[in-house]
């Protein structure tokens, strides 16, 4: 599952790299109403390549409310099992093997991991390195989630973890999504592995971050941990690990 906005400049290079890495994988790109046209690239690439599926949506609504459509879109069609990727190189197409093959040896969720041995991330400044590293432990630690990239957003999630986890019901729609998901999996006890990758930052097109999506995952972190601490009391979850 590819979510894109304005990708017009990448995403044709990106689903040809995406079929050689795995040609043997079904694409769905969720495009939330593109007005640089990468809505039509995609279907051209479709016809060109095969197995791939456009979800057009109306308009831009966020990160978690593509990738719910997504999870919906996929379910309804048997599919078990599922990855979040990005259209602009940050994530290469190239480490969906290693992603996949920990996902059919039963993990639940799979995270491709800058902050686990072998992970490695482009040169940030230090203050973007502490931002991303920051957050990261805040949310780990509040939460007891009990993994280094719990805001990575290269992932594959089995069918019935999504289901477990009560997918729809998710609330955050930016940067804390994949915080809420990796949550919500722990929550669900269901189990969790995180593969190293390499990351790297988008060579063209501009990034869809900025200082409000961070600000929200942040109150919502601390919402859910102090929801943690009135409702259920302070311990740290238990893994299946």
């Amino acid at each position: 599952m590819i979510p894109t906005y304005n990708e017009a400049e990448n995403i044709a290079n990106f689903l040809g790299v995406m079929r050689t890495a795995v040609p043997e994988v079904d694409v769905l790109v969720v495009d939330d109403g593109s007005p640089d046209g990468t809505g039509a690239i995609v279907r051209r690439e479709a016809e060109r390549l095969g197995a791939i599926s456009l979800l057009d949506r109306s308009q831009k609504d966020g990160l978690g409310s593509a990738y719910r459509a997504g999870f919906a879109w996929g379910l309804e069609r048997g599919y078990d099992a599922f990855v979040e990727i990005d259209a602009d190189f940050s994530h290469d197409p190239a480490a969906l093997p290693s992603l996949l093959s920990a996902s059919e040896q039963g993990a639940g969720v799979v995270i491709g991991s800058r902050y686990v041995k072998g992970g490695s991330i482009p040169a940030w400044s230090w203050y973007r390195h502490l931002l991303s590293w920051g957050g990261n432990k805040y949310a780990s630690v509040l939460l007891g989630l009990k993994v280094a990239d719990a805001t990575g957003g290269f992932r594959v999630y089995r069918a019935e973890t999504l289901l477990a986890m009560d997918f729809p019901s998710v609330e955050a729609d930016g940067y804390g999504f994949q915080i809420e998901m990796t949550y919500r999996a722990r929550r669900a006890r269901q189990s969790i592995k995180e593969v190293p990758i390499a990351f790297k930052d988008r060579e063209v097109g501009e990034s869809k971050m900025s200082s409000a999506i961070i600000v929200e995952a942040l109150f919502l972190v601390t919402k859910w941990a102090v929801e943690d601490l009135f409702k259920r009391g302070w311990s740290p979850v238990a893994s299946r690990d």
